[in-house]
């Protein structure tokens, strides 16, 4: 065999697993008392709010450091700057509501942590036998669709499921029907 090489090519997108005592911590900040942010966001969801940055921050802060390692080793080069989260908010996504496929503005990336996923959710989407990801999937997009071209990265998110992206990368969510609500996380980060 002779010697070759591969090049990854475009967006890095982490995933980390968030320890389970810190998405406790994460749980206890969700609330539908606080004010709701629908009329910036996306999504066809009844229920987004405003989650407090300094708190979520606080949390999140040691995963930033895989990140940095991450960021290092996918684009050759160190992120040195302060990750700052510019806003933050939590999904209470029920049956038949949806992310569309946008993109994020006034932010450098952006993150989605998974905190509640239903038994019934995930039944759900083992029956699917259709193309894509299937119901309560994150679907990620990038470039033009190309024989022989990855564009598209679907996952169906487990309790605890930190990814973080470029703001300018597409990504969407696919509804689904059971009658049961899944909790994400959602926050903007800047680099200053």
């Amino acid at each position: 065999m002779t010697a070759y090489n591969f090049y990854y090519w475009g967006p890095l997108l982490f995933k980390t697993k968030m320890q389970p005592v810190d998405l406790k911590k994460c749980i206890k900040l969700c609330s539908k008392k606080d004010s709701r942010v629908n009329e910036t966001l996306a999504g066809v969801i009844e229920h987004e709010h405003h989650l407090n940055n300094n708190k979520y921050y606080k949390i999140i802060d040691p995963y930033l450091g895989s990140f940095r390692h991450a960021f290092n080793n996918w684009y050759s080069k160190p992120l040195t700057k302060k990750i700052m989260i510019v806003s933050a908010w939590v999904n209470f996504m029920k049956a038949g509501e949806y992310n569309p496929p946008h993109i994020h503005t006034k932010c450098d990336f952006s993150s989605v942590l998974f905190v509640k996923i239903p038994e019934k959710l995930k039944e759900e989407n083992k029956k699917f036998e259709g193309t894509g990801g299937g119901p309560g999937t994150i679907s990620f997009a990038y470039g033009e669709i190309q024989p022989y071209s990855s564009t598209h990265k679907y996952f169906f998110p487990e309790e605890g499921d930190l990814y973080i992206f470029p703001a300018t990368l597409t990504h969407f969510v696919a509804p689904y029907m059971s009658r049961v609500e899944r909790i994400s996380i959602s926050a903007n980060f800047r680099i200053d």
